[in-house]
């Protein structure tokens, strides 16, 4: 198949708008697991549609092969909202090349990295005329609001059996640089939570009543900034319970990966400076320190102009990135009662906790870890680095506890992907080694 025919299949999978958290698009989201088994099923798969509460859950066998291991390849077809639609320099729906790259939404997360499994896997049925192992793939459409059908997906033993392999392939996780692999042996864990301040009974005309009575907006604001304490530690009693330092083979390993120096990940985010906890790194702080970070604010008047009140209330969305050792919930309990014990009088607090997901770690050099590292190094013809990643699959823990078996993250994202951000994108250079990387990594694998 010819790499304009690659891109064809890719952007006929881009243009499906499979945003999970939108209700609008529940339909599109559905049309894209039906595109999924469609091709799947033109491969040889034995593919089906698992319909959820909310989204399809898609699960495909390979024939069977005897005596041979059996890989399940996970990944997720839906997408972020794209707004602001407005920052976009193309629709972000109709895939576009320029300067060498995709842009859509999901060229890189995960759309980009999922078709380049499934037509890494169809190259070897067609020069091979076989798989060497077994192969499942389980494309899930809820990732970027919480897995939670596949939360329930995996509880149930007759699936669970149904997804017993040997080991698990997700490509959904970033990359130093176009030459240089990463193989992510960890993902931070996650917890969300929205905090909102509420005060007088409406809003308050700001000269009759400012200075008598607790502005939510300004109460909301002092609680937040006793989170952080002046070497930006976080500064909520119980939150580092279970963290363990950093090994010392880690930190001299991460010292050494392309673009993540402080300069170098100042200037690629277009700040003056880092500010990272004191004593630690920018690239050990992505890779393996906790994080409490505020993601959204809103209250009283936003409109144009002025309006002169005190409003009724204020609300903070955040999240924690959490490490190995850390348990979600005790986290979130420990944020609730650092907010209860700050909470200033003349106003009351509502704390509302959304999803979470507990960090992974794995063994890199395990039989299918070093088969994984030579398929790409193989590919991009340098060693991978080792890294562990910033970001979050929550479900990715959940599917190797279940099933007891280690994941391999073999990432494709660049740091300049804009994955979540407007003009998301894939280097289509980028895209054709995945395909070459992962048909490497199912003939190594079948050696085993």
């Amino acid at each position: 198949m010819s790499a304009m025919n690659h891109l064809d299949e890719l952007f006929s999978f881009l243009r499906i708008p499979s945003v999970s958290a939108q209700a609008e698009h529940a339909g599109d989201v559905e049309r894209c697991a039906d595109f999924l088994v469609e091709k799947l099923s033109s491969m040889g798969f034995d593919a089906k549609k698992h319909l959820t509460d909310i989204h399809p859950i898609v699960v495909a066998h390979s024939p069977e092969v005897e005596g041979k291991p059996t890989i399940l390849i996970y990944g997720h077809y839906d997408v972020m909202p794209v707004d602001p639609v407005s920052a976009w320099e193309t629709p972000p729906f109709e895939p576009t090349i320029r300067g060498g790259r995709v842009y859509a939404r999901g060229a890189s997360d995960d759309k980009g990295e999922i078709m380049a499994l499934l037509l890494g896997t169809e190259k070897v049925l067609r020069e091979d005329g076989a798989l060497p192992l077994n192969v499942i793939f389980l494309l899930e459409g809820e990732e970027e609001r919480g897995s939670e059908s596949l939360f329930a997906f995996m509880q149930r033993p007759e699936i669970q059996q149904e997804l017993a392999c040997d080991v698990i392939v997700v490509s959904d996780t970033g990359m130093a640089a176009p030459n240089i692999p990463s193989f992510s042996y960890g993902l931070k864990g996650l917890c969300c939570f929205e905090l909102k301040v509420s005060g007088p009974a409406m809003d308050l005309h700001s000269g009759l009543f400012g200075g008598a009575v607790n502005n939510p907006i300004t109460a909301l604001c002092e609680m937040i900034a006793t989170t952080h304490d002046a070497d930006n530690h976080v500064a909520v009693e119980g939150f580092y319970e279970g963290v363990h330092e950093i090994e010392a083979w880690e930190k001299e390993s991460w010292c050494r990966v392309p673009g993540m120096s402080d300069a170098e990940l100042a200037e690629l985010t277009g700040v003056d400076a880092l500010r990272t906890e004191t004593g630690y790194t920018g690239a050990e702080c992505v890779y393996a320190r906790p994080t409490f970070e505020l993601n959204g604010i809103s209250g009283g008047y936003e409109g144009e102009g002025s309006k002169t009140v005190i409003p009724t209330h204020a609300i903070a969305k955040m999240s924690c990135r959490l490490v190995p050792g850390q348990n979600p919930e005790k986290v979130m309990d420990c944020v609730e009662a650092h907010f209860r014990k700050v909470c200033p009088a003349g106003v009351r607090m509502e704390f509302t906790r959304q999803h979470s997901g507990a960090a992974y770690l794995s063994n890199p050099n395990s039989a299918f870890g070093l088969a994984a590292q030579r398929a790409l190094e193989e590919t991009f013809g340098n060693k991978p680095v080792l890294v562990r990643e910033g970001g979050s699959i929550p479900i990715i823990a959940e599917i190797s506890q279940v099933l007891g078996k280690d994941a391999l993250l073999l990432g494709l994202d660049l740091p300049d992907a804009r994955i979540h951000s407007p003009n998301e994108n894939m280097r289509v250079e980028i895209f054709e080694k995945g395909i070459e990387m992962t048909s490497r990594l199912l003939r190594l694998m079948g050696q085993l």
